[in-house]
C-alpha cells in the first residue's frame, strides 16, 4: 500500500494520530527533503528507512518504488509541508500505484491553502486552486485568461518572487481586486495581509518578506457584484 501523508505547514503539532501511527508501521517512508523529514520524524521518535524522492528522480523511481509494493511493501510518502500532491511531488508514483492495482490511502490534514482561503474573508463558496504561476512562458496567457475568473483565486508563491507576482495581478486584474496574502503559516509570527492588490503590494514591497506564500484574490464576479450593491441596484 502507498500512504500520502500531509505533514505540517508549520507547526509541528499540527499532524494526525493516525499519521504518526502510520510512519511507525511502514517498511520505507520516501520524503521530499529527507533533511526536512528527519525533523518530524526525530520530534516523534519515528525510526524508519528514509529515501528522496523529489521532482528530479521521480521519474526514474516510481517504477523501482511501484515494484516494492508489488512485493507487499508499504510505504509512506511525505513532502516538505502539507499534503503531497497539491503543489508537490505525488501524481506519478499514484498514477502508477493506480495502473497496477496498489492501494492508495490519502489521509486527511494540512494543506496550507485552506486556512489561507478561510482566512481571507473573500468568498469560498465557490474557488479555483491554480498553486505556483507558470516563471516564463505561458505566464501572460495564463494571467490574461484568469483575468475572466468569477471565482475567487487561490496561488503559491516564494517571498522572493511575492511583489513582482501581485504587480502581474495589478496589471491583469487591476487594482482594486481585494486580496489576502497569507505567511508563515501555523508559526509564530504568522500574518494575514489583507486589502486591494495595489495596497498589498505596496506593503509588502517597503518591507523583506519570509516565509511561505498563499495568495487569494478575489474573483471578478464578486468585483461586479459589489459594484451593483453600491449603486443599490437589486442583485437578481
Amino acid at each position: 500500500m502507498l500512504y500520502i501523508i500531509p505533514s505540517p505547514i508549520g507547526n509541528l503539532a499540527d499532524i494526525t494520530f493516525r499519521a504518526i501511527e502510520i510512519l511507525k508501521s511502514v517498511d520505507l517512508i520516501i520524503a521530499e527533503d529527507t533533511r526536512t523529514s528527519s525533523v518530524l520524524l526525530n520530534h516523534y521518535a519515528i525510526q524508519k528507512p528514509l529515501s528522496p524522492y523529489h521532482q528530479h528522480n521521480e521519474h526514474k523511481i516510481a517504477s523501482h518504488l511501484t515494484d516494492q509494493m508489488i512485493a507487499g511493501k508499504n510505504i509512506a510518502l511525505l513532502t516538505d509541508a502539507g499534503t503531497p500532491g497539491i503543489s508537490d511531488p505525488a501524481y506519478l508514483l499514484v498514477k502508477s500505484c493506480v495502473e497496477n492495482n496498489i492501494e492508495v490511502n490519502c489521509l486527511p490534514g494540512a494543506t496550507a491553502f485552506v486556512p489561507a482561503l478561510v482566512d481571507s474573508g473573500l468568498p469560498i463558496n465557490s474557488f479555483c486552486f491554480e498553486g505556483f504561476l507558470p516563471l516564463k512562458k505561458g505566464r501572460q496567457t495564463f494571467l490574461k485568461r484568469l483575468s475572466t475568473e468569477q471565482r475567487t483565486m487561490v496561488f503559491y508563491e516564494s517571498p522572493m518572487r511575492l511583489v513582482k507576482t501581485l504587480g502581474h495581478f495589478i496589471e491583469y486584474f487591476g487594482p482594486d481586486r481585494r486580496c489576502c496574502v497569507s505567511r508563515e503559516l501555523t508559526k509564530k509570527f504568522e500574518e494575514n495581509k489583507r486589502g486591494t492588490l495595489q495596497e498589498v503590494h505596496d506593503y509588502f514591497n517597503s518591507k523583506s518578506v519570509k516565509g511561505e506564500i498563499v495568495i487569494v484574490v478575489e474573483g471578478l464576479e464578486e468585483i461586479k457584484n459589489s459594484k451593483l450593491k453600491n449603486k443599490n441596484i437589486p442583485i437578481g
